[in-house]
């Protein structure tokens, strides 16, 4: 596993971070084609991880797409465009944004700043600040930061979601063949579809 390179973002570099995602997804969408990053900000030049959220406004609302990478060696502003076109493809949540969808997409942005494998998870975890990725006994599987928040779970519930969504029992996280990163970074986000971004 690579560590993340140590980057800082600044509200302005977190709000372009949405932007380009919410451009990646458009040129998917619309056009099938790969948005380019264009000029990126001096803190995409920096290989680090990020995951890309996408959730429908419509009616009670669900998630519609989420991917990315914690140990990736791409440049940040790449991988927001290939996060955010996997996030819209069929192969994160079963099917592919259609162009209707866009207007009511809220996009969120969780940007990797860095990576702990921690020895005792229930201890180190931040609720609503921390990702959690789980690996071990041939599974893997990561969760996003403020799903424990949005859902009301304890770290132990946190912790055994992931592992289940590896495919591994509860607690397993507490096993040593389990290996438990925890993932550190800011999330940005829209308050509304295509409206203004907020830092959280």
């Amino acid at each position: 596993m690579s560590e993340a390179q140590a980057v800082t973002l600044t509200y302005e570099d977190g709000t372009r971070a949405v932007e380009l995602a919410r451009e990646a997804v458009n040129s998917y969408v619309i056009n099938g084609q790969r948005e380019q990053p264009g000029s990126m900000r001096e803190a995409f030049y920096a290989r680090t991880g990020v995951f890309v959220r996408l959730e429908s406004t419509r009616g009670r609302g669900s998630l519609r797409g989420c991917a990315g990478a914690y140990d990736t060696s791409e440049q940040l502003g790449h991988a927001i465009v290939d996060s955010a076109i996997a996030a819209a493809s069929g192969d994160s949540c079963g099917s592919e944004i259609e162009p209707a969808e866009l207007s009511n997409l809220n996009i969120s942005v969780f940007i990797v700043e860095d990576t702990t494998l921690s020895n005792d998870p229930a201890n180190d975890i931040r609720l609503g600040r921390h990702g959690v990725a789980v690996e071990g006994r041939g599974g893997e599987a990561w969760m996003y930061p403020t799903l424990p928040v949005e859902h009301n779970w304890s770290k132990f519930e946190y912790l055994d979601r992931t592992c289940r969504k590896a495919g591994l029992p509860h607690g397993a996280w507490e096993d040593d063949d389990v290996m438990v990163t925890i993932v550190d970074g800011p999330v940005f986000r829209e308050r509304e579809p295509e409206g203004s971004i907020e830092r959280i």
